[in-house]
């Protein structure tokens, strides 16, 4: 068997644990990276406003030149500029963003809700021997390496971050070499609330429900947090022991998110899954809690920059078709198909399992898309008649592909 590989940017992420005299000069450096994107936020802002002008990053780099000689900020210039300007470069991808409407209008950041960061480049950092020294400490970063870089890897950007629960993490960007093994499966993903995914071999993933799993830990705690008066050490505590019940949560969440991903896509040359709004389907409230806690964007997110990674084919079914109502083995439309309904018979004959259906439906719908571009949203005019949108193929194009 041959293989391919490709290079691509990778962030491998740590924890790390700072010195107090460390921790003191990051907590400096996240203050002033949030003041400079706010100060030139607000001047970018006025600047349009009143006078119509558009200033860019030159302009904004000159104006943090002329802030650090004021009185007012001088302390500016106690901080690596590295992330400063950086902080700058990041705005100015944010309004890229605004501009070719992937975005909303940028906002500013927040001392209490925004997350704390600061990026370094090459020449504010020195990575020597697995040992991280950051622009404007004397002792290198006490890292735990959980697992080693590529070899002869070395970090062109460093990140470091410290989340809300208070713990200090750093990410470094290298170059990795992904091998692209080929492979000949394809599969259809149906994602639900009983069965995280459901896929067209009839495999269903259990949801683990890891929100769940914490919820009264977590009420627990914060029922501890709004008893304690606001501004106190003693909230601070509080608050920190919620936040730490968050990041339990996330980090399992996500850890199992990687290992499905990753399988999948080292499994299948072609992934199909349906195109959800989950933005809209959180409106449900009687389902917003558990939709968020099984995190679809997350899956897709992840699905997508890996099969990137490895030169796979994702394709995403149109929300409209009708996976669940559709009949795989006969193409009948049932008229209904509650939630409630798990099983149901088509008028063929065939015992469905909801789920599993629609994985099918959805396999069958991308594959058709890949092999001759067909529409996979329902028309009028084949709901009507009971058949399925998809454009159907002459027999030859289809040889070879099993039948659902």
């Amino acid at each position: 068997m041959w293989a391919m590989s490709r290079a691509v940017k990778r962030a491998f992420k740590y924890r790390f644990y700072p010195s107090p005299e460390q921790a003191a000069e990051l907590a400096r450096t996240f203050g002033c990276v949030r003041l400079v994107y706010n100060l030139a936020l607000a001047a970018r802002t006025e600047a349009w406003t009143l006078r119509q002008e558009r200033v860019n990053y030159n302009a904004t780099s000159a104006m943090l030149t002329a802030w650090k000689k004021t009185e007012e900020l001088a302390f500016l210039n106690e901080v690596s500029s590295v992330p400063l300007q950086q902080a700058l470069r990041h705005l100015q991808v944010a309004y890229m963003n605004f501009f070719a409407k992937r975005a909303k209008y940028p906002t500013f950041k927040s001392k209490k809700k925004s997350r704390k960061s600061a990026e370094y480049t090459t020449s504010a950092f020195r990575y020597r021997d697995g040992r991280l020294t950051l622009a404007k400490m004397d002792q290198p970063l006490d890292i735990v390496w959980s697992r080693p870089l590529p070899d002869g890897a070395t970090p062109s950007t460093v990140t470091v971050s410290q989340d809300a629960a208070g713990r200090w993490l750093v990410s470094l960007l290298c170059d990795d070499v992904i091998e692209q093994v080929p492979a000949s499966g394809s599969v259809g993903i149906d994602a639900g609330l009983d069965s995280l995914l459901t896929l067209s071999t009839g495999e269903k993933v259990a949801n683990p429900k890891h929100e769940r799993r914490d919820r009264a830990r977590l009420a627990r705690a914060q029922r501890n947090l709004s008893k304690k008066e606001k501004g106190s050490a003693n909230r601070a505590k509080a608050r920190l022991k919620v936040a730490r019940v968050h990041a339990r949560i996330t980090d399992r969440r996500r850890d199992h998110l990687h290992k499905l991903t990753t399988r999948l896509v080292r499994e299948n040359q072609t992934i199909v899954i349906e195109d959800l709004t989950v933005r809209n389907m959180v409106k449900n409230h009687t389902l917003a809690r558990a939709i968020s806690d099984a995190a679809w964007r997350q899956f897709r997110t992840m699905l997508e920059y890996k099969a990137d990674w490895y030169g796979r084919e994702v394709i995403a079914v149109d929300r409209w078709y009708p996976s669940s109502k559709l009949c795989s083995a006969c193409g009948a439309l049932a008229d209904k198909m509650p939630l409630n309904v798990r099983t149901w018979t088509c008028r063929c004959g065939t015992v469905h399992d909801r789920d599993v259906n629609a994985a099918r439906n959805i396999l069958a719908a991308g594959l058709a898309v890949s092999a001759c571009g067909a529409g996979v949203r329902p028309q009028r005019e084949s709901s009507r008649t009971g058949r399925p949108a998809v454009k159907q193929e002459p027999p030859g194009v289809t040889q070879g592909i099993p039948v659902l």
